[in-house]
């Protein structure tokens, strides 16, 4: 009782409304008290009110829509099954790394391009090139139920991809890593960084975030029978939108 005394209010207030939502009080797409019923209830000031709310906010449970107010978020997280989506039982059956775990959900891509550029130093320097040397970008953003969850670049040697469906924006079936196999170069090793961070303003608008909603940056390396980075895919994630699942042997 004492530690709970000495939490903030505003930390009081959140608890309560996250406890309300988790027993189904309130449940997806209801409205939340307003923040003078709330106010009253708990004898504080607006102030401490709109921080119990962000609170729920920047966790991903509830969205304000402006002139209506805040409703529980009416949207379940993408399980990403890190391991199991990368398996050449998945992919080398024509199937897309997404169906592990969309699990007969709407998932598509609303935006592509690829370009062919002169590589980023950090991505040169992955992929055995020169700084400059030209890499084939895929830029990609995935789209969830209706709601933007990922941004993606994939990064490819322009020379060792010439010439093939990578170079589209349709990769065809087993997307780029069926057609990475295709020309000797088939992934049998994958490294994944993960680390996590506030959105800048480009991220936050293509992602639709909510205030306060960080990202989850994971960069996957894919390499070849040889230990050669064949690719660098750096993605942007909505935090409030994904759990991170890696299922393993002892």
């Amino acid at each position: 009782m004492a530690s709970e005394e000495r939490q903030p209010k505003y930390q009081r207030i959140a608890e309560a409304l996250k406890a309300a939502v988790a027993s189904g009080e309130y449940r997806a797409g209801d409205r939340l008290p307003g923040e003078n019923e709330l106010m009253e209830a708990y004898g504080v000031a607006r102030m401490t009110v709109r921080q119990a709310l962000g609170v729920l906010q920047s966790e991903g449970i509830t969205e304000a829509r402006k002139g209506v107010g805040v409703f529980v978020r009416d949207f379940r997280p993408l399980r990403r099954r890190g391991i199991q989506r990368l398996t050449q039982e998945q992919w080398g059956s024509g199937r897309s790394v997404w169906a592990a775990e969309t699990e007969g959900r709407e998932l598509l891509v609303d935006q592509v391009s690829v370009a062919e550029v002169a590589a980023p130093e950090r991505i040169a320097g992955v992929l055995g090139l020169e700084p400059g040397d030209p890499v084939c970008v895929r830029e990609r953003r995935f789209v969830l139920d209706g709601k933007p969850v990922l941004l993606s670049s994939s990064y490819l040697s322009a020379v060792l991809v010439a010439d093939t469906a990578i170079t589209r924006p349709d990769t065809g079936p087993g997307g780029v890593y069926a057609r990475l196999a295709e020309v000797g170069a088939k992934p049998v090793h994958f490294r994944e960084e993960i680390r996590s961070r506030m959105p800048t303003k480009d991220e936050s608008t293509r992602l639709q975030l909510a205030t306060g909603t960080p990202v989850v940056l994971v960069c996957r390396t894919a390499f070849d029978a040889d230990g050669r980075a064949v690719e660098v895919n750096e993605m942007t994630l909505d935090a409030g939108s994904y759990v991170l699942e890696y299922e393993f042997d002892a």
